[in-house]
């Protein structure tokens, strides 16, 4: 099946991806800062300059799209019909990316909290998540 855009169309909507200040990142910050914790963003002395920060609790909270990190729900399991191959290989090397920062920041010893993007379409489900974690 080929892509129902022109290149041009497809160029320019992948151009409007946000790696940061995404609507599910904005989702978790909210809800973080609602139950009265402060952070920091995106802090870059740390392995893949994490979403949220909250340095005096030691904790890590990264915000994943299922799209380009692979994640098991059904946004995640979409294989693009044009140019497989290059996708197929652009989202390995995120995910083992993603390993790769994560072995690292619990090394240095930060607890990680993954939300995935299709976790933020749930806020009550993703409240208790992140109390349940932020109270650890």
């Amino acid at each position: 099946m080929t892509d129902v855009l022109t290149p041009q169309q497809r160029s320019f909507n992948m151009s409007r991806i946000r790696s940061r200040n995404t609507k599910p990142e904005k989702t978790v910050r909210l809800i973080v800062h609602a139950l009265g914790y402060r952070y920091r963003l995106h802090k870059p002395d740390l392995p893949g300059k994490p979403d949220i920060v909250l340095v005096r609790h030691g904790k890590v909270i990264d915000v994943y799209g299922c799209f380009f990190h692979m994640h098991k729900c059904r946004y995640g399991r979409v294989v693009p019909a044009t140019n497989a191959k290059f996708w197929r290989k652009k989202r390995l090397s995120n995910v083992e990316r993603d390993r790769r920062n994560l072995r690292l920041l619990r090394r240095e010893g930060w607890k990680v909290l993954i939300v995935w993007e299709c976790e933020t379409r749930k806020p009550l489900s993703l409240l208790r998540k992140l109390k349940q974690f932020l109270a650890a």
